[in-house]
């Protein structure tokens, strides 16, 4: 069992690093497809990367619940870690989740599973960071919306393959849907709902 000395650290500097880490999320989020660097000095537990962990210690707090997939969920340092350095609760139930940590995409269920806001609140969705093998080799993907002048082109080893297949109920729940963050080590890129994509590669 692992006690709270045990758990690896947070930021070497809080502030500085969660400064740094909220502008390359919110310059992903602002430019999606693009592949930023999260340069943040971070502790991290095991399966989580750290882009994962930056993320997660810059916009999680006591009021953003946290669900994590069974991959996750097994490793008992990683909802510890969470707890004592965001405050965030862990919740067993993702359609209530702010925020939604995936390890092993290979068992990610429906996309609807997760809260999908509501006309009213639409920001109350849930934003899912998906950790994949890698965001600069893989199958290309071609990706259009605001944001993007003309089209982006992404390089990208994600799983579940269909991830963008998927994300294609945005377009009939918008102004509701999912906003997902990809996360490969220290590199993430963001897919907002409003982004669209076709697969070029097979």
């Amino acid at each position: 069992m692992t006690t709270i000395d045990e758990l690896p650290p947070g930021f070497a500097d809080k502030v500085l690093s969660a400064q740094s880490t909220f502008r390359s999320v919110m310059d992903a989020m602002a430019r999606p497809g693009s592949v930023r660097e999260v340069t943040a000095a971070v502790g991290t537990p095991s399966a989580m990367m750290r882009g994962t962990a930056a993320i997660a210690l810059t916009l999680f707090d006591h009021d953003t619940p946290v669900w994590l997939d069974q991959a996750l969920r097994e490793r008992q340092d990683i909802g510890k870690w969470l707890k004592f350095h965001t405050g965030a609760p862990i919740v067993a139930d993702a359609s209530i989740c702010s925020f939604a940590l995936v390890g092993d995409a290979h068992g990610l269920g429906s996309l609807e599973d997760f809260s999908l806001g509501s006309s009213e609140y639409p920001d109350r969705s849930t934003t899912l960071i998906l950790q994949v093998a890698s965001l600069t080799e893989g199958r290309e993907f071609r990706l259009r919306g605001p944001g993007i002048d003309g089209a982006a082109i992404l390089r990208a080893t994600v799983e579940p393959r269909d991830l963008f297949d998927r994300l294609a109920i945005n377009v009939a729940l918008f102004p509701r849907g999912i906003d997902v963050v990809l996360v490969a080590d220290d590199r993430i890129v963001a897919i907002p709902r409003t982004t669209r994509s076709v697969v070029q590669g097979g």
